[in-house]
This record gives structure tokens, sequence and C-alpha cells, in this order.
């Protein structure tokens, strides 16, 4: 049941439904900005439907998956509702998996259909699984071709898509949502979602943030102006000022870009209603900063692959809040942090997190055993995230589980030191990682972005602001200036790869404190820039 506040009119079982009465009450509305390509509505449905029929002609059923293995584009909207018009279960296919990675996924979920760039793409496709090339949606959007629609009518407990998690600690797992998670999802939206928004969009489509939120999209009858790929903050800063756009969504990183890039050339700043900051901290001063240049406030959301709506802060608080924690639970959710014996913590104390509600998955496809072991006996999701509520009842994220480490028997919860040395302002981006070490068993090591390349802070400085408030042993050991943090398929900082790069650093002798080198050389340090490094203490 649609919300009052949504300008979609009706109830519908599936999003299927909720795509067609979209078209139908605001087909002239504006669904995608794509380079020169604009799509409403109404030709959204239309070119569905006719390749709807195209996959019902290659043999495609209600039930069977389709893979999407596009960039953010017109053809991967189009392809997404076309299996979902035809009752099949869409998942998207993020272009920067590797083979081994790929057949995976087609394994996992008996793929049977992958709409792909070109016949060299994706690598890894079993023998058995159809391809589509994208000149052939491109060419029913093109035409204007049309189809009588679909004849599925579902049900809102059939499943409607499949959202794999990263892979970076192992395969990905392929989380599954029906049709009512979706409508559930988009019910959560809160502040970020408003009718007739146009959101400027700069993250992969293979991500929960757009599969998860396809009921939304048609709910609230919002337009996604697409950011072209390689991402650049000039083409965000252009579609800005051209789009009338009025939400967008980015990494701090994009955020400081984008500020900087609509400030370089001295044009008209546009005004977003409100900007919302995922998958990382956001440091104070980008908060304020934002606040002068766009007018607007940026807002926290906290969110993972099994569950695309969990928290989030609010406008009315607090820059502190906003930088610190994830806010309350959205509506429909609930949260709870739970210690070792499965008793709530008191205040600040940190636990397990746990949640439940319409916006968790219904399971890992294919896989009960994992399935079985994600959830709790009474039905909460384990998130693996560590974290605790302060006194005003907003949840602090102290970290993944398998993030911590232990230094001298005392627990580090490296969230909570980033968030710390996010404060300072010298600091632009921070990861701290956990590493072994003789005697105490491990230290932390915190790679710093300066915000000042040319004027890094001192090591020093930084371990003091550090020891000034919060535990002493949770200082970093060691701080390593470097120019950029590596980053997963999903945009969040990849720590992995940095751990394996200090591993890779102290096996070939170099002492603490020295540049790492990265993958792909994200990690080269500016030469001439002091490497000091804090003792152990």
């Amino acid at each position: 049941m649609a919300p009052a506040p949504w300008p979609l009119r009706g109830e519908f079982a599936t999003v299927a439904e909720a795509f067609e009465a979209a078209a139908q009450q605001y087909g002239d509305a504006e669904a995608y900005v794509d380079g020169t390509g604009r799509l409403t509505f109404a030709q959204w449905l239309r070119a569905a439907d006719a390749l709807a029929d195209r996959f019902a002609r290659m043999g495609l059923r209600p039930g069977d998956v389709v893979g999407i293995a596009l960039p953010p584009s017109v053809e991967y909207a189009i392809a997404t509702m076309a299996a979902i018009r035809l009752g099949a279960i869409a998942t998207g296919l993020n272009t920067r998996l590797g083979p081994r990675e790929i057949g995976s996924i087609c394994d996992g979920c008996a793929m049977k259909l992958v709409v792909r760039q070109h016949p060299a793409s994706p690598g890894g496709l079993p023998g058995s699984v159809a391809t589509l090339d994208v000149s052939e949606v491109t060419a029913l959007w093109n035409s204007g071709a049309s189809a009588p629609a679909p004849t599925y009518h579902g049900r809102s407990s059939d499943p409607a898509v499949i959202i794999w998690t990263s892979g970076t600690t192992g395969v990905p797992k392929g989380a599954w949502f029906d049709h009512a998670n979706l409508r559930d999802i988009a019910a959560a939206g809160g502040v970020i979602s408003a009718p007739f928004d146009r959101r400027l969009s700069a993250t992969p489509f293979a991500h929960a943030g757009y599969m998860g939120k396809l009921w939304d999209q048609m709910a609230w009858v919002s337009t996604y102006v697409l950011c072209p790929t390689p991402w650049s903050a000039t083409d965000m800063a252009r579609l800005a000022r051209t789009e009338s756009i009025t939400l967008a969504g980015a990494v701090p990183t994009q955020w400081e870009k984008l500020l900087d890039a609509l400030e370089a050339d001295g044009g008209e700043i546009p005004r977003f209603r409100i900007g919302v900051v995922a998958t990382a901290p956001a440091p104070p001063p980008l908060i304020e900063r934002a606040r002068q240049v766009l007018g607007c406030t940026l807002v926290v959301r906290y969110a993972m692959t099994e569950s695309p709506a969990i928290s989030g802060t609010d406008p009315e608080d607090s820059d502190r809040v906003k930088a610190r924690t994830v806010g309350r639970a959205q509506a429909g959710m609930a949260v709870r942090v739970l210690d070792g014996d499965r008793r709530p913590c008191a205040p600040n104390v940190v636990g397990d997190v746990e949640v439940a509600g319409g916006c968790v998955m219904r399971g890992y496809w294919g896989d009960p055993q994992l399935t079985s072991a994600a959830f709790t006996d009474d039905g909460w999701l384990r998130t693996n995230d560590t974290g605790f509520f302060d006194d005003g009842g907003n949840l602090v994220l102290a970290g993944r589980r398998s993030e911590m480490y232990i230094r001298g028997g005392y627990n580090v919860y490296p969230l909570e030191v980033e968030n710390v040395l996010l404060e300072h302002p010298g600091v632009a981006e921070v990861a701290v990682v956990g590493t072994p070490a003789r005697v105490i068993g491990e230290i932390g090591v915190a790679f710093v972005v300066a915000s000042d390349p040319a004027r890094p802070p001192d090591a020093e400085e930084l371990a003091s602001w550090v020891r000034a408030r919060v535990a002493d042993y949770k200082t970093p050991d060691e701080f390593r200036f470097v120019d950029a943090l590596p980053r997963t398929n999903m945009l969040k900082v990849d720590k992995e790869a940095l751990r394996t790069a200090l591993l890779a650093d102290r096996a070939v002798g170099h002492p603490p404190g020295a540049p790492v080198m990265g993958p792909e050389g994200a990690l080269v340090s500016e030469p001439g820039l002091p490497r000091p490094s804090t003792p152990a203490s």
C-alpha cells in the first residue's frame, strides 16, 4: 500500500505493476537522462515490454535469472524492467568483476541470459548462458518499437532481484529480494525521497543503491541523471548546473571534488534539496562546506547489500551527530546491539549490530546454509558490524568484526579511530588497519590522505589528537601518508588491499613509516614528504 506522500496512486503487488502505473499516470515525466538521451516513463515501459517480448522469444520464462552486465545507462534500466515485467529475476553484474567471479555468480543462480556490452565481456560466462548484445536494447529504444504487455501477474512474495556482495572476503554472495522488500525499501526512504526528485547518480547500478530502489523510483516518480563513466567531478558539476538536480549521493571524496569543481570556475552554484553520504563517515568540515556552497545539508545513511535501508541521520541533527553516527533506524526497521552473551549492550558499549525489518533480504540465493548462518534464531540479520548506541540513541559503528584487531590484549575497532582522525582539519581521508607485531600481537597502521598534500600534519600531532579523545591503546602505531586510498567495485575503501600491501611491504624489509605501493599505484606517496611514525606505546 502506497503511503500518502507518494505521487503514485494505487495499490500494487509487484514493482512491475507499479512501473506500469507510473507510466500511465506520469508518462511524460523523465525517468532517465543519460548523456544526450532522455527517457520518459512511458518510453521506458514501451521499450521494456518490447525487450521482454524479445526475452520470451529467446525462451526466457518467469522465475529465470537475467544478468545485466552493463555500466549505468538507459539500456541497463530497460533490461532490468524487461526481466521483471516478464516475471524473471533481474541481477546486475558489476562490469569490473573478473571471470572467476562471473562464473561463480552464473553457476550460483543458474543464470539463463546475460545482456552484455560486446561479445568479449564479461569473461567467465558458462556456455549454457545465452547472451544479448546491448546494441539490440539500444535499437529497441531508438526505434520506439512496442509489443503487447507481458501476461505475468505476480505476487508480492515472488523474487524480484538478486544483488551480489562485492566479494572482497570471498566469492560474491547473492542477496535476493522479493517485491514486498522493494516496496518496504521505498517506504523507508524518509527525507532522501521526495516527489519528482531529480537525482544525480554516480554509483554502479549493480549496487543495492539502484537495484534495491526500483520501487522507490516508481513511487516518487523521480528522475535519474547519470554521470558519465568513468566518473569525474567536472561532469558531475556540469550536470548539477544544467539538470536542476535536487538530490545527489556520493562518497566523501566525491563530494569534496564536486565542491572543488563547482567553486573553481566561478559559475553559478546549484542549490540541492539534500545530499546523501554513504560508505564512509563525512568529516564535519565537509558537512559545513556543503551547507555553505550548495545551501543544503548532508545526511548519512547506513545500509548494506543484505539490507539496502537500515538507519540514517536527519537534516536537523548536529554536524557532530552526522559525522560520528549513522543515526536511528529508518521506517520499518529495527536495530539492536548485543554483547557476547546475546544481551543488549548499555549505551556506549560496543557489541554486535543486528537488524530486522522489511528491507532485509529474504536470504542468499540458492544457499540455505549461508542464509541460516546470516540470521539469528529469532530472525534478525547479523550485519557482522560492531557498534554502540550513544546517549542520544544514535547508532555509532565501530567497524566490521573482521577488521577489529587486538593490540596488547585490547580490542581496537578501526572505524572509531578513523572517525576521530577525520575530525582533524589536516585529514581528508583515512583508513586504519591492524597488522601483526611482535610482543603485543597486532598494531594499528593509519593510511592518511592529507587535506593539503604539500603540508601534511605531523604524525605525532595526529597521535596526540587521537590520544586526547580515546583510550591510548587505540592510537595508531604508524601513520603513512598516501595520495589516495584503494577502493572496491562498490567505492568502499579496500582494506584488504591495504593489509596485503602492508604485509608485502614488511616482507621486503621496508622500515615502519616508509611509503607503500598499493594496487595500480593507488598508494604512491608524494616524493620528499616526511614519513614519520609513532612508536608503540
